[in-house]
Parts: structure tokens; sequence; C-alpha cells
């Protein structure tokens, strides 16, 4: 059991922004399922200062909760289809864009979709709560498609297909169910779509907007990092000159370096479970 632990704890560190939102979900899922899932009522019951509610009172008092319902969701295939659509989103995004402009777009478009979710509520009257990845998820679809709608993409059962063809029927069964079911959701979901496109038309034009969350997360990591003081050092001047020779600056790896790059070597080349036991065993040791 311990070394499937090691093994899942090894494919989050060397995978790349994708795999660990993925596993940031599903760890916030099962946690879900200890803390706010009624047996007896068979459902998903979140607290206000979690899940996003179309109530003023609630997300003006949990102004975080445009974020935080992003990583909720309402049961095991809502989960399961929104994470099987982000790794397929993720992958296409990632072969053009960095990870950090992955993060910026994944976190905006979450605002945004909330936002206009609750917006949209407030004007109908309806006070609701939503949960769930779909909005953002579906952003990292549209801005890739956006930037390449001519990628081919190859679909089980159906073969090759252009990405926008994809993206197209997506957006279409959307508008077309969102007025007979989960209307809140689906507007989250046009908001999120909209919100792609609006971000790939600026990154184009030299304006990433993924620079604000970056700001952002700095802000905070340096607010709660306690400053290093500087000890004061005192400078001794020697006027002789030395007579030694001056090192080498040639670094050599050590033994263990040379082995950790044999092994990312052979992960590149024939992935991760091509790795024996020991290799892996090895590398974990080595992250450490």
């Amino acid at each position: 059991m311990s070394k499937i632990f090691d093994d899942i704890k090894l494919q989050y560190k060397l995978g790349d922004i994708t795999n660990k939102i993925i596993y940031w979900n599903v760890g916030v899922f099962v946690l879900s399922l200890v803390l706010f899932f009624r047996f007896t009522e068979y459902r998903f019951v979140y607290p206000n200062w979690l899940a996003l509610s179309s109530n003023p009172e609630n997300f003006l008092i949990f102004p975080w909760t445009f974020f935080t319902y992003a990583f909720l969701h309402s049961g095991f295939w809502h989960l399961f289809f929104n994470m099987l659509m982000l790794n397929f989103s993720g992958r296409l995004f990632l072969t053009y864009f960095t990870q950090k402009q992955f993060v910026g777009l994944y976190v905006l478009s979450a605002i945004f979709a909330g936002l206009t979710f609750a917006i949209s509520y407030f004007l109908m009257g309806i006070s609701a709560p939503i949960v769930g990845a779909s909005a953002a998820v579906l952003s990292i679809l549209v801005a890739t498609t956006a930037y390449q709608p001519l990628m081919e993409v190859r679909l089980l059962l159906i073969g090759n297909v252009k990405l926008w063809h994809l993206t197209a029927v997506i957006l279409l069964l959307d508008i077309m169910q969102i007025l007979v079911e989960n209307t809140g959701g689906h507007i989250s979901h046009i908001a999120g779509a909209v919100f792609g496109v609006m971000y790939m038309k600026l990154l184009q034009n030299g304006t990433d907007l993924s620079n604000i969350v970056t700001k952002v997360i700095n802000f905070f990591v340096n607010l709660f990092q306690p400053k290093k003081s500087v000890p004061f050092k005192k400078v001794h001047v020697n006027n002789t000159k030395s007579s030694t020779s001056t090192k080498s600056k040639i670094v050599i790896k050590d033994k263990t370096q040379q082995q950790i790059d044999e092994i990312l070597d052979k992960i590149g080349q024939s992935g991760y479970d091509s790795l024996t036991a020991e290799e892996k065993e090895f590398l974990f040791k080595a992250g450490k």
C-alpha cells in the first residue's frame, strides 16, 4: 500500500500542471465525501463559504468562493467527465503555452464564469449555489481552439476530427440545454468559453492576463513568508597576493545525480511505467 502512495507522490511530482490540478480536484472530492456528503440523501451539501451562491449576502461575505467552487463537484460522474476533459484540453494547451499561462487561464476563467453566473441569477431573482470545474475546463479547450482551430485530434470510435468541430459541438449542446436543465451551469460554461476566446486574443496581441495571477500568488507568498535577517559580516582585506593557482570551474556530476538523469532520460523515452521497482524507489527517495 505504501508503494502505491509512493508512486502517486512521484507521478504528482514529475507530472505537469494538468496532472497536479487533476490531483487537487480528486483530493478535494475525496475530502468532501467525508465532510459534506449526506449518505441518507445521497448528495453533497456544501457550505456557503465553499460553494458559490448567487445570493449577494453570501458571495460578498465569502468572495473566495468565486474560486473555490471550481474545485467542488456534485458527484463522481461530474468529477470524472470534468477531469477527462481537463486532461484532454490541458495536453493540447500545453503543446503551445506555458504552465504559468495554464494556471492563469484556469483561475481567471473560473472567476469570470462565477461572476457571470452570480450576476445572471441575481438579475433573474434566483438564489442557488454552483460547483464544478466545467467552466474553467471549457475555457482551456476554447482558448486552444481559438489558437489552432484546424488542429486534428483523434477520438475513440470516430477517428480524426478538426478541433474546432469538436469544440463547436460541445458549445452547441450547452446552448441547447441552457433553458432545459442546470441553467446556471450552462451559463457559466458559456461564460468560460467566452473568456477563453478573450484570453487568447489578448495574448496574441501581447497582453498576458496570467501575469495577474502570478503577481497575486507572489504577493501572498511574500506576505506569509518570514523575512530573513541578513547577519553582519566583518570583512578583512588581505593585501597579499595569493600564489595558489586558480581552482577549476568545471563541475562534475556525482553518481546520484548521474543516476537520476539516466532514469529521467528513460522516462522521456519509454514512459514512467518502463521503470523498475528499484528505479522508482530510488527516484522517489532522491526527490525527497
